[in-house]
């Protein structure tokens, strides 16, 4: 489908690949790393390891698997994009061969990678800058009419956590992404997702401060994904490490479906579909 058959869908529903997704039921994006230096080391996959994982991923309930080439940690060392290439593409290619039903993201902020990926069959670019790191990156997601996560960071991975500031992060987060989705459709873009960016120039409190108020972007009528899996806001809350905080990336994920979350990114699928699931058993039951 090319930008002049334009069809819009409603919220619930995306289509990635020509494949049709309805988030009646909140979905999951099972996170693929195939890096060095991701912050939780259990997700550092090596290409040799990524079919296995994925077929895991896959078993336990994931929709959607997002391979990254780049950490975007804070603080994480910036690579060229030909490695960032180097490091996904041949994953994906092997993904997309071997599990055809599946729907493969590339997690990365350079429209050249991007425009790989797209090429090897990817359904989703998760881009965590929000088009602002690469300003080709709404031209090519308007050119392939692909699924494209628009995210919001504050500055960049490297400066991203020295000393965010707002006078109202939920209010500035919205109107952010407000007028990036109004760019890309004008540009021709209909396939939007929205993430409000949980840790990507937040403080502890600031991400806690949008969660409260993540029910606010189901006003910009686009499906709303969430990525808190083990993050800083909370381990450092519970005053420990990313490898102990599963229990709390549950409970933040089944606050986050509370309020409006359409699509869990995480690293542990089994956890996150049982959060789906006893929570749509609860919003469903009528008494």
């Amino acid at each position: 489908m090319g930008t002049k058959d334009k069809v819009f869908y409603p919220q619930n529903v995306i289509i990635c690949n020509g494949k049709e997704v309805n988030l009646d039921v909140p979905k999951i994006m099972g996170i693929l790393n195939v890096t060095p230096d991701s912050f939780y080391a259990e997700s550092r996959t090596l290409q040799t390891d990524a079919l296995k994982r994925c077929e895991k991923m896959l078993d336990q309930g994931a929709t959607f698997i997002d391979v990254g080439g780049q950490s975007t940690r804070p603080g994480a060392r910036s690579i060229h994009a030909e490695d960032e290439i180097k490091r996904t593409i041949p994953v994906i290619t092997s993904l997309v061969k071997n599990f055809p039903e599946a729907l493969i993201s590339i997690d990365t902020y350079r429209t050249a990678v991007a425009k790989a990926a797209i090429e090897a069959g990817v359904a989703m670019i998760n881009d965590v800058s929000g088009g602002q790191l690469d300003k080709g990156m709404f031209d090519l997601v308007a050119q392939h009419n692909v699924s494209y996560v628009l995210t919001h960071m504050q500055g960049n991975p490297g400066n991203m956590q020295n000393s965010p500031t707002y006078s109202d992060v939920t209010k500035e987060i919205f109107s952010a992404l407000s007028n990036g989705v109004k760019d890309l459709k004008k540009m021709g873009a209909n396939q939007i997702l929205i993430d409000p960016g949980f840790g990507l120039g937040k403080t502890v409190k600031q991400n806690y401060a949008l969660l409260d108020g993540l029910e606010k972007f189901a006003e910009l009528k686009l499906p709303i994904l969430v990525g808190f899996s083990r993050k800083s806001m909370i381990y450092k809350l519970l005053e420990t490490t990313p490898e102990n905080a599963l229990n709390g990336t549950s409970i933040i994920n089944t606050m986050a479906l509370d309020r409006g979350a359409q699509i869990l990114r995480v690293h542990d699928v089994k956890e996150a579909a049982e959060c789906i699931t006893l929570w749509s058993a609860c919003s469903s039951w009528d008494g």
